[in-house]
């Protein structure tokens, strides 16, 4: 690790195969607590390199406990996180919703690290006992069309250095990997990123890829549609600007979709979402990222057609119900 660490410190860059082996050396325990958090502190201080993050990438995959389901075409919403926004758990209400719209949906999702509360802590809090094992998930996709995937459970890696992630309180280059390994291997992705230049090196990423896939940037910040202003998304079909007017939308306030400061407030958040009884600030940004979600699997809908499906399954109880199959299963 001190020539790694000396590497970093001489702005030199990885090469794929030397971040893949970086990273399986990190899983396997050859480094210790004090020497991982020196090299995530010491990296967070440039930018990541394209190389450096398929490397990363690949040996987090290769180690997982990988997960298949033929007959499902699966999709997952998912973002980096490390925004510093605080909003409620967005992504994780919008993959119930087109759950409830008959998409089967595989959320990967972990415990807030940089954010307040994450999808797992949410999930956790409601209820909801976290699995790897394959016929039970199997299961939960027949009976809810939805299964939680636990990050920890399936990728040694973040097992590890979890606790170190915790107390350094900041996004690291974990933040970044999460999304592109979900051990279900999603045939679709609608991923949000913090900055316009990660949303860059994610679409090479899945450039060489088959996924179908939506990568979203809100430009005032947000890792997913925010709609206090305009976005961005990278897809198969290329890069689009989107303005909030011209969808229909007026900018809404920042504190409109703040979560909560504990885990149980933003579970209350949750459960008066997923009832259907948001406000209609919140139920939009909920709509518009499962709309956008509904249009990775068909591009050829209409963002508005894909908001009016999300809406009958948010409103009409839909999403309420995968829910509560999942969660009581």
């Amino acid at each position: 690790m001190k020539e790694i660490l000396a590497h970093l410190f001489e702005f030199k860059t990885f090469t794929k195969g030397e971040a893949y082996e970086i990273l399986t050396n990190i899983a396997s325990g050859r480094y210790n607590n004090s020497q991982i958090a020196a090299f995530m502190t010491a990296y967070g201080m440039r930018s990541i390199r394209v190389e450096e993050l398929e490397g990363f990438r690949d040996a987090m995959y290769d180690l997982c406990l990988q997960l298949e389901f033929p007959g499902y075409k699966l999709i997952d919403l998912c973002g980096t996180g490390g925004d510093g926004k605080n909003t409620f758990n967005i992504s994780t209400l919008a993959s119930f919703v087109v759950a409830g719209a008959g998409y089967a949906v595989a959320k990967h999702g972990n415990y807030g690290v940089s954010s307040g509360c994450g999808s797992s802590n949410v999930m956790e809090y409601l209820g909801y006992r976290f699995t790897n094992d394959r016929d039970t998930i199997s299961r939960q996709l027949d009976e809810a069309n939805i299964c939680f995937l636990h990050a920890p459970l399936f990728h040694p890696a973040m097992k590890t250095v979890a606790p170190i992630r915790r107390e350094l309180g900041i996004k690291t280059f974990f933040n970044m990997i999460g999304p592109l390994v979900n051990p279900a291997n999603p045939c679709y992705q609608s991923v949000g990123v913090f900055s316009l230049e990660l949303a860059r090196l994610y679409g090479y990423l899945y450039q060489q890829t088959d996924k179908r896939y939506t990568i979203v940037h809100a430009l005032d910040g947000y890792d997913e549609i925010s709609l206090t202003g305009d976005f961005k998304t990278i897809s198969n079909q290329g890069e689009r600007f989107y303005m909030l007017e011209q969808l229909g939308f007026a900018p809404q306030p920042a504190c409109s979709i703040a979560g909560g400061n504990t885990v149980a407030e933003a579970a209350n958040i949750f459960t008066i979402l997923i009832n259907g009884e948001g406000s209609p600030e919140q139920n939009k940004v909920v709509l518009a990222n499962a709309a956008i979600a509904i249009q990775t699997i068909h591009p050829e809908r209409s963002f508005a057609d894909c908001y009016y499906e999300a809406e009958a399954s948010l409103l009409g109880k839909k999403a309420m119900q995968c829910f509560r199959k999942l969660v009581n299963g």
